[in-house]
C-alpha cells in the first residue's frame, strides 16, 4: 500500500478576523492560490472576499427527502392495501391522511442522514481518519491563510512569506502535513 502523500504548507496567523478579511482580500487581488483559509468560529462575510460559491447540498437535501417521501408513503401503500390489507366497518380502502405524519417523517430522516453522510464524504470526515491539523491554537483563537507550497520554487515561497509580512500576520510557519 503506498503511503499516502504529504503536502508542504506555509501558513500564516492572524490575531483579529478583519485583518483575515482584509488579507484575504490582499490574497486574491495578488491571485495568489490559497489552499484554505481557517478560523475558530464562522466570520460573517469571508466567503464572498474568498469567492467562495454556495453549496449545493440542499439540492441533495431536496433529492435525499424526495426519496424517503416516496419510500414512506410507498411502503405504507403497499403495506396497506397490497401486502396486508384489513377491511373493517368505516376504514377507508387506501387511508391517505394517516399516512402523513410518517411520511413526512421519513422525509426528514431520509434528507438528514443523506446530507450528513455527503458532507462527510466529501469533507473526508470518516472514522479513523487521521485529522491534519496545522495549529492547535486555530481553533482557540488565531485565524489562518494557508499556501500550499510542496512544489513552488524558493522565489516564490519567499513571496508568499513577504505577503504575510504585508498583510500583518502574527507569525508564518511551514509545516508538512
Amino acid at each position: 500500500m503506498a503511503a499516502a502523500a504529504t503536502k508542504k504548507v506555509l501558513y500564516g496567523l492572524y490575531n483579529d478576523d478583519d485583518d483575515l478579511k482584509t488579507a484575504v482580500k490582499s490574497a486574491r487581488e495578488d491571485h495568489l492560490d490559497i489552499m484554505d483559509v481557517l478560523t475558530p468560529f464562522p466570520v460573517h462575510g469571508l466567503d464572498p472576499v474568498m469567492g467562495l460559491a454556495e453549496s449545493r447540498l440542499h439540492y441533495l437535501g431536496f433529492i435525499y427527502g424526495a426519496i424517503g417521501c416516496l419510500f414512506g408513503f410507498g411502503f405504507m401503500s403497499w403495506a396497506v392495501v397490497s401486502d396486508w390489507p384489513i377491511l373493517f366497518g368505516g376504514k377507508p380502502y387506501w387511508p391517505v391522511p394517516a399516512y402523513i405524519p410518517i411520511t413526512f417523517e421519513m422525509t426528514v430522516l431520509f434528507s438528514a442522514w443523506g446530507m450528513t453522510l455527503t458532507f462527510y464524504t466529501i469533507c473526508g470526515l470518516w472514522p479513523g481518519v487521521r485529522p491534519k491539523i496545522l495549529d492547535n491554537r486555530i481553533t482557540d483563537d488565531k485565524f489562518c491563510i494557508a499556501f500550499d507550497v510542496t512544489d513552488t520554487p524558493d522565489k516564490e515561497v519567499t513571496k508568499l512569506q513577504s505577503f504575510f509580512s504585508k498583510t500583518g500576520a502574527a507569525e508564518v510557519h511551514v509545516k508538512t502535513i
